[in-house]
């Protein structure tokens, strides 16, 4: 039985305003096409709303996820709170802000989570990669 603690923060630059990257968190459709690529995806973005992805990890392993908003702030903040399970273990819970900020006619966003990883089922590094990566997604997306 194991607890690793992480922070990592993320920065990506992308060339719209903040209103369009905003919208793209906001919109359920919009969110579905970069976030969940795979899987099944319900969002209710509003505080006190959830979010969740169902899906299948690479080992067959069902994968649940649910995100609970705690403050948004429209073009400026974002936070939530993520269990992350594998099956019916839970693998991970966090709390995530993304800052949105003007840069020049684009979109400074800063995300940084805080992570309690359990027992092994998932690696803080894994997570930082896979974070980035729909934050490369999400700039596809808005172009």
């Amino acid at each position: 039985m194991t607890v690793t603690h992480a922070t990592f923060t993320l920065e990506r630059t992308y060339p719209v305003p903040p209103s369009r990257v905003f919208a793209a968190w906001a919109d359920p459709a919009a969110k579905g096409r970069w976030f969940v690529p795979d899987g099944t995806h319900e969002l209710d973005f509003r505080v006190g709303g959830r979010e969740t992805v169902d899906a299948t990890g690479p080992d067959g392993t069902a994968l649940s996820v649910v995100s609970a908003y705690h403050d948004i702030v429209p073009e400026q903040r974002i936070v939530y709170s993520t269990t992350l399970s594998g099956g019916k273990a839970l693998a991970t819970v966090s709390i995530t802000t993304v800052e949105f900020a003007a840069e020049g006619a684009g979109t400074r966003l800063v995300l940084t989570e805080q992570g309690t990883f359990l027992d092994g089922a998932e690696e803080p590094a894994w997570r930082e990669q896979g974070t980035g990566d729909w934050l490369d997604r999400l700039g596809e997306a808005l172009r």
